[in-house]
């Protein structure tokens, strides 16, 4: 058995078909996604609901509860814990590994919209989830700062400018903000004052609520033109709400202000994040699945310098963490390793068979064959991640055993007289089932591998 025969015999189209593999794993490595992990599909789903002020009893026993009967009956559920604070209730779903995560997200909002006629009628906003994924984590982070503005004023700039823009860049799936410092007016009232004037806090709650509305009010009709009435009811700054009238008390009327304090603040005061001790608002930056996690973030720094030009000279855009740093790293490693080893390679062959065309070979054989599995990967859906890394570095020493071993046999013929053309054909005749039956045997030891069970092995 001789696999090698055919090619032996017709090397113009070997040559010919060597070039075309190069070319499409070529090709194929300029297509192939870069990322630190593998993208799996990890069947973990997590759902969040928010209703401000609420102690973490009541989110416990109004809005965790109901959501768990209903989440709790959900097919191939594995696992389900709940956590409750100030506030915000999270409730993370583990289902089995076989279970497919689009199918059970749509299980799980069937659940929610279910469980919603039992919830609390004063949530913001229905329950909401999101998909877990170890290889979904952020790729970059970026920090906005201002040590003049106010920190509402920064939050404003990156909500309404940065975040939107930075979600155009294609490859982008989201972009998320920590630390929102959203601009309010709060009001503190002084109990001894309103005692006074015999003013309740709902008499309060409901003069704010009146005075600050921003509603249509209709329009004109007349013979020949229309006219749109604009009456705009709404306040914008705490100084505004001073004026704003209470209740009326012996004739006189009681503004907010008689009654305490009204200052110009933000929504959560216990949402904050710094950056080198300043305060700031942190975004970040998720990527698309299946793209290359570099070029995204090339393209996110490119646009940086033009965002920063639109942002007033007091804030300063910071680049806080970089994922791509560790994946360049890595793939400059084992670049390092596979060149040295194809150069360790052509220098130990020189040195004990001191033949020039025999050295060329192995020098040949190993990057043409890197280059064609590139291709392969392509067609598999593969991505050049630390795990496909350390497997191209693994597969390294099979190539260079079996072109070693084949190129000695080879030279052994020539060495005994044989022309170049006979020696190929016979040596590689005499060790070609061997290093087939070598390299398959090499390549078996992985299998096991496949049938690993867990995350691990997804």
């Amino acid at each position: 058995m001789n696999p090698s025969a055919p090619f032996i015999g017709r090397p113009v189209a070997t040559t010919l078909l060597t070039i075309g593999v190069a070319l499409a794993g070529f090709f194929a490595f300029l297509r192939l996604p870069v990322a630190p992990l593998p993208q799996v599909d990890y069947p973990t789903i997590t759902v969040s609901a928010n209703m401000p002020g609420a102690s973490p009893a009541t989110m416990a026993a109004t809005v965790a509860t109901p959501l768990e009967r209903h989440l709790g009956i959900i097919a191939d559920v594995t696992g389900m814990s709940s956590e409750s604070t100030v506030g915000i209730t999270r409730i993370t779903l583990q289902f089995s590994l076989d279970r497919n995560i689009d199918g059970a997200a749509q299980d799980v909002q069937t659940a929610i919209t279910q469980a919603g006629r039992q919830l609390p009628a004063n949530l913001p906003a229905p329950p909401s989830f999101n998909k877990v994924n170890p290889a979904d984590q952020p790729v970059l982070y970026l920090a906005l700062t201002s040590s003049t503005l106010p920190i509402s004023k920064v939050d404003y700039y990156a909500e309404n400018l940065v975040a939107q823009s930075l979600s155009t860049v294609n490859g982008v799936a989201q972009v998320g903000i920590y630390g929102q410092s959203k601009y309010a007016v709060r009001a503190q009232m002084d109990p001894q004052a309103m005692s006074t004037r015999m003013i309740g806090i709902d008499e309060v709650q409901q003069a704010l609520s009146d005075g600050n509305v921003n509603l249509p009010t209709g329009a004109l009709y007349g013979p020949a033109r229309t006219a749109t009435v604009e009456a705009s009811g709404q306040l914008f700054n705490a100084a505004g709400y001073e004026k704003l009238v209470v209740a009326y008390r012996n004739g006189s009327p009681v503004r907010l202000a008689e009654l305490g304090r009204v200052i110009d603040d933000i929504e959560n005061q216990r949402n904050l994040t710094w950056y080198n001790k300043d305060r700031g608002i942190l975004l970040v930056i998720f990527r698309q699945p299946g793209v290359n996690t570099v070029q995204v973030v090339d393209n996110v720094k490119a646009l940086i310098p033009g965002l920063q030009a639109q942002l007033p000279p007091a804030i300063t855009m910071h680049t806080l963490g970089d994922r791509t740093i560790t994946i360049r790293r890595s793939m400059a490693d084992v670049k390092f390793t596979l060149e040295l080893s194809l150069f360790l390679v052509i220098m130990v062959i020189f040195l004990f068979l001191r033949n020039f065309s025999a050295t060329t070979i192995p020098s040949l054989a190993l990057p043409f064959s890197l280059v064609g599995t590139f291709a392969v990967m392509y067609l598999g859906g593969y991505s050049l991640d630390n795990l496909s890394m350390m497997a191209l570095t693994l597969s390294v020493g099979f190539v260079v055993d079996d072109a070693i071993v084949m190129l000695e046999n080879i030279v052994r013929h020539m060495e005994m007289g044989e022309r170049p053309f006979e020696a190929a054909v016979n040596g590689s005749g005499e060790i070609g089932f061997t290093i087939l039956s070598m390299t398959l045997s090499l390549a078996a030891v992985f299998i096991p591998v496949l049938f690993m069970g867990g995350v691990l092995g997804r």
